[in-house]
């Protein structure tokens, strides 16, 4: 009995130690040209930083809009790091350059020479990419690259009540740079829009940041900025926070279900969507299925558990949830997980 209770802890603090991880996000939450903005890589950070026990971040990069993206990075590392020090860094302001040198990639080659990490990267694979193709002798130091993106084959991206179909935009984005993270056969983790459509966080769900600190204050009014967004579109009172799924597969991983090694392919076909790029044309789709032929395998999270939004929100409260396993209720729990939401708004 006690060499069994012995074998258990030391299992579980296994699976459970902290992890060191570089995070590689657009982050264009309040972006001035173009508010609102996806809100959900500020949660992502607001909850890595929240939870220093599971995650260690060495280093944060920035994708797309990437000065913008580093200031605002800078700025809720003063508001909500609590001491935790963090090199930013920017990385490919369009992301359409695989290849090309910058700022992010040059210290994220560097720091995987130093140690092994895992890559929790939420925006387009650009800067990534580069490292890769660049320095290929590196896909050893990397335990894993967590992508927000990808589908179940054949997967539509539909949201809400209306009949908007969406994009996979850190996919679609740059079709090249997730292209040449598969090639370079890295261990990679796909949680997109399937993992996370059983989360939704309402006015309700957040009104607590408006009585916080002046960092929780700008960012609710950013979070009900994008609730309306999602209400005029959608007809949903609620927006999904994608990025921390990809995130919880880190911190809170016995909260999601995964096809362990699971065939993956870019495919040319027909776009479905009727929003976003190539309307009416046929487009590149990153899918998955146990039916395709590939040399390329993934694990890939389908379904995120109940509890794990309660997780998300004490985070934002700053407090520590203490919950260890999912809960047996089916709050929010699809019955089909082969009906798809969307991973970003894009005007």
């Amino acid at each position: 009995m006690y060499k069994f209770l012995l074998v258990f802890l030391l299992f579980s603090n296994f699976t459970f130690a902290q992890r060191k991880v570089w995070l590689d996000t657009d982050m264009m939450i309040g972006l001035p040209e173009n508010a609102p903005r996806e809100v959900d890589d500020g949660i992502a950070l607001m909850m890595a930083l929240r939870h220093p026990d599971k995650i260690k971040l060495v280093g944060i990069s920035t994708i797309t809009n990437a000065v913008y993206a580093k200031k605002i990075t800078n700025q809720f590392l003063k508001w909500f790091a609590n001491g935790q020090q963090i090199p930013v860094y920017a990385g490919s302001d369009k992301a359409n350059d695989v290849g090309q040198e910058n700022e992010t990639t040059k210290a994220l080659a560097a720091a995987l020479k130093k140690e092994k990490l895992t890559i929790l990267a939420i925006g387009p694979l650009t800067n990534v990419a580069t490292v890769l193709k660049n320095n290929p002798e590196l896909v050893g130091q990397i335990e894993d690259v967590i992508v927000c993106a990808g589908r179940t084959a054949d997967y539509p991206f539909k949201l809400g009540f209306g009949d908007v179909i969406v994009w996979d935009y850190n996919f679609e984005t740059d079709v090249d740079g997730f292209r040449t993270v598969l090639e370079s056969k890295v261990k990679m983790t796909f949680a997109g829009f399937e993992s996370s459509e059983s989360l939704l966080l309402g006015r309700a769900d957040i009104g607590f940041l408006k009585n916080k600190s002046k960092g929780n204050q700008w960012v609710y009014n950013q979070l009900v900025k994008w609730q309306n967004l999602y209400l005029k579109i959608f007809g949903v009172p609620a927006f999904i926070p994608w990025d921390t799924t990809p995130l919880g597969v880190i911190t809170h991983p016995q909260y999601f279900k995964i096809h362990k090694d699971i065939p993956v392919k870019i495919n040319f076909k027909m776009n479905e969507a009727n929003a976003g790029p190539n309307i009416g044309k046929e487009k590149y789709f990153l899918e998955v299925s146990e039916q395709f032929s590939s040399p390329y395998k993934v694990d890939f999270v389908y379904k995120t558990l109940p509890g794990f939004e309660e997780i998300v929100i004490d985070a934002l409260k700053n407090e520590s949830f203490t919950r260890s396993q999912p809960v047996s209720v089916k709050k929010h729990q699809s019955k089909a997980p082969l009906q798809g939401k969307p991973r970003r708004v894009q005007h």
